[in-house]
């Protein structure tokens, strides 16, 4: 069988559709060698990463169509107009799975896509005006067109099925797998003085936009008078209103890349994550996988990946996010049994529990 994927999301690394991409194919690469794939790739500046492109080279059954039209443009073909369908670009293809952010009209391809959440019904004045409109032409084309749809959390498919009206039998829900790199000693010292780490520190990490509600955890931080542990903010600038009351012991890290995040994780004294709104949240797996003991919000599918293998609290509540990071603060022994816990439950989310269940859904 030949699948066709639209790869061009992994032009944007740091997020997550990028990360869910770059291994949705790295893992069906990895561990299918009876299909053909072949992957389109679209982007006028950014470029394949250089392990994808490693792993396309030395492998038989992959052929990749590159172009270099921008997103903008395709978004206007693909998503407004609903013209220049996908075989146009890479040929006749028996499955399609299509990325995120553009709905390509095929001729004969079965199509196949993942929705990752519904932020732009549920919180849409957290999201961009353009994101918005982007994503809600291309859910119109997903509703008539799609054969089957991968949702990355039980809390997804609901949201899927109470606001978009689409049946429950062509929603099928495959947790993204998530896969982190035990960082060395070596990498230890070295993003301690990479990014000056002298105190005991609590790490989030995210895109900085108004979704992720880091002005609240900011406060509620504050709030609780901690001086002697630094809070540790790791994500590159997104969109909106991202000032934020600074203190000294409140630090901002930019974009990190995986390797120095890993470290950051494992170097931690706990995370916290106050998201409003996530589809599935790779921070926290990623984070429990690294031994690193979770506080999440208590909403969406951030309470479903988490259940009791970690503290919970209202992103709303300046006073509960603050309790939160009190209780993991004034007790290790706390701290140390959701390590525990946290390191099991992430167990749930491997590479080849994904890639098995995807598999099903391809070859059904």
């Amino acid at each position: 069988m030949k699948i066709g994927i639209d790869i061009s999301q992994t032009a944007y690394p740091g997020s997550g559709v990028a990360r869910y991409t770059h291994t949705l194919i790295s893992f069906l690469l990895k561990y299918d060698s009876n299909n053909e794939y072949v992957l389109f790739f679209s982007s006028l500046r950014g470029d394949i990463l250089d392990d994808l492109k490693k792993m396309i080279n030395e492998r038989q059954n992959v052929v990749l169509k590159r172009f270099y039209l921008p997103p903008t443009i395709l978004n206007i073909l693909w998503n407004n107009l609903h013209i220049a369908p996908i075989e146009w670009f890479i040929g006749k293809v028996d499955i399609l799975i299509t990325s995120d952010w553009l709905e390509p009209p095929s001729i004969t391809a079965k199509k196949i896509t993942t929705i990752h959440d519904l932020v732009i019904y549920k919180f849409p004045e957290t999201s961009s005006p353009s994101i918005v409109k982007t994503q809600k032409r291309r859910l119109n084309w997903v509703k008539k067109e799609s054969e089957l749809i991968m949702c990355d959390s039980e809390a997804t498919k609901k949201d899927v099925e109470k606001i978009l009206k689409i049946n429950s039998q062509k929603l099928k829900v495959i947790y993204p797998a998530v896969e982190v790199k035990k960082p060395s000693s070596e990498d230890l010292e070295r993003v301690k003085k990479k990014y000056k780490l002298v105190h005991p520190f609590i790490l989030t990490v995210g895109k900085l936009e108004p979704r992720k509600n880091i002005a609240k955890l900011v406060e509620a931080f504050q709030k609780t008078g901690i001086n002697n542990t630094d809070l540790i903010i790791a994500g590159a600038k997104g969109w909106g209103d991202n000032d934020f009351k600074i203190s000294d012991n409140v630090k901002f890290l930019g974009f990190v890349p995986d390797k120095d995040l890993y470290a950051l994780y494992s170097l931690a004294e706990f995370f916290i994550y106050p998201s409003l709104y996530e589809g599935f949240g790779y921070p926290v797996v990623e984070a429990m996988s690294l031994s690193c003991p979770v506080a999440v919000s208590n909403n969406s599918s951030l309470a479903e990946i988490t259940q009791d293998n970690g503290l919970l609290f209202n992103p709303n509540s300046v006073e509960d996010i603050a309790k939160s990071i009190l209780q993991y603060h004034d007790n290790e022994e706390l701290r140390d049994k959701m390590k525990e816990r946290g390191l099991e439950r992430a167990k749930k989310f491997s590479p080849e529990k994904f890639t098995e269940k995807l598999l099903e859904v391809i070859n059904t």
